[in-house]
């Protein structure tokens, strides 16, 4: 087994989560956080090998995923956040064991690179995420951000954690974890609206945390302060990313992005 151990925070995720964790055979047993599922969530997870914790929040930080760095009992340093709508590819899990053949890894954590799955299909061109998902749970941690009122709930948003020392070096594994992002497209329209809420008010604060890498973070800058970003976010998925080879699932990943980023503008309204 890898030594590293998969952690799944759930509410509501029984149809995704087999196929995410029959692709995280070779690890630790996963563990799944999970928040009161009405689904059968829990009894997905114990099925197919995985350990089940509940989660409650009181609505203060710790949010769910710095809960879990602070009070899971695991039985390695390693921690890999995975998504329930996220397929570890079998080239990644070769990758992740590479580091681990001989010694610990070099760096202390490592960006994953996330590669949509829309319409059946895997896509090979158009927009891909990135985020850091494997790491040493203690070099590392979500930061506190003012956003405790607004819809993000009990889960942190879209930003990194944080080395806790300057000297902390972090990778980038180059093969993909697969993400099934819009399975279902009425969860994907009530998420995103969700999400296009609470980046209004981050935006409106300025309450941003640092990206742990600094190009990142001045890129993000940089789009933040574009006038025109539900524009910009559609071409740069169908033209700057090579979306358009995907065809017309490839117009339909950058329209996501597009409405979504339109999302945002309306909410900055109010």
């Amino acid at each position: 087994m890898i030594p590293v151990t998969p952690v799944i925070v759930t509410k509501d995720e029984a149809a995704a989560l087999p196929r995410c964790l029959a692709a995280l055979r070779d690890f630790s047993p996963a563990i799944v956080v999970d928040s009161g599922s009405a689904d059968g969530t829990a009894a997905v997870a114990q099925a197919h090998g995985a350990a089940i914790v509940p989660y409650q929040w009181n609505g203060l930080y710790p949010k769910k995923r710095q809960w879990c760095l602070d009070h899971l009992t695991l039985p390695h340093d390693w921690i890999f956040f995975v998504d329930a709508d996220e397929v570890v590819t079998p080239e990644l899990v070769a990758e992740i064991a590479a580091l681990f053949k001989n010694a610990a890894p070099h760096c202390a954590g490592y960006f994953v690179r996330g590669r949509y799955a829309q319409d059946d299909r895997v896509l090979r061109f158009g927009l891909h995420n990135n985020k850091l998902a494997l790491f040493d749970r203690h070099a590392f941690a979500f930061p506190v951000i003012d956003d405790l009122d607004l819809p993000m709930g009990e889960i942190e948003g879209h930003y990194q954690p944080q080395p806790k020392n300057h000297d902390v070096q972090i990778g980038q594994l180059r093969a993909p974890l697969l993400h099934y992002a819009t399975d279902d497209r009425g969860r994907w329209r009530a998420r995103h609206e969700r999400y296009a809420q609470w980046e209004a008010g981050m935006n409106r604060r300025n309450a941003w945390p640092s990206d742990p890498i600094a190009a990142r973070q001045a890129l993000k800058r940089i789009f933040r302060s574009m006038p025109c970003r539900a524009e910009a976010a559609f071409l740069h998925a169908l033209i700057l990313k090579g979306g358009i080879l995907n065809g017309a699932t490839g117009w339909r990943q950058a329209h996501d992005r597009y409405v979504y980023y339109r999302m945002i503008a309306r909410a900055m309204k109010f």
